[in-house]
């Protein structure tokens, strides 16, 4: 049995996607993909591509996918500080257990400085919000 391919795929750069029609209905049976758009998240702008029209199908894939992309980077962005948490933690404990005199020379000053950095941001933004609750 073969699966059926999506009717869209995404091919997703840094601030967006480039967005492509699948079709496999031709005489060859071969994948086409047409590109159709552009895709800015960040201010939610979509440009049909070469003058193009683009459905309420089109435009109702895109601005799906463009939910779903905007979920999907937010569930990553918290991921990602929930890593850091656990990445400082595994640090300190080599530091604490394994390190040596000459790799905590090598890192002490630049760790110390961003956890400086990070601290005071994070004192800050929280001493902000007490304020304002």
């Amino acid at each position: 049995m073969v699966a059926e391919l999506p009717p869209y795929y995404f091919r997703v750069r840094d601030n967006g996607a480039f967005v492509f029609r699948v079709d496999t209905e031709n005489r060859q049976r071969r994948i086409e993909m047409d590109q159709i758009a552009v895709v800015n998240i960040r201010n939610g702008e979509i440009k049909p591509h070469g003058g193009r029209e683009l459905t309420r199908e089109d435009i109702a894939a895109i601005e799906q996918w463009m939910e779903e992309r905007t979920r999907l980077l937010a569930y990553r962005d918290i991921d990602d500080i929930h890593r850091a948490v656990d990445y400082l933690n595994i640090t300190t404990q080599w530091a604490q257990s394994k390190a040596t005199d000459e790799q905590l020379e090598a890192v002490t000053d630049d760790l110390l400085l961003a956890m400086h950095d990070l601290r005071t941001m994070l004192v800050r933004k929280k001493a902000d919000r007490l304020i304002n609750s």
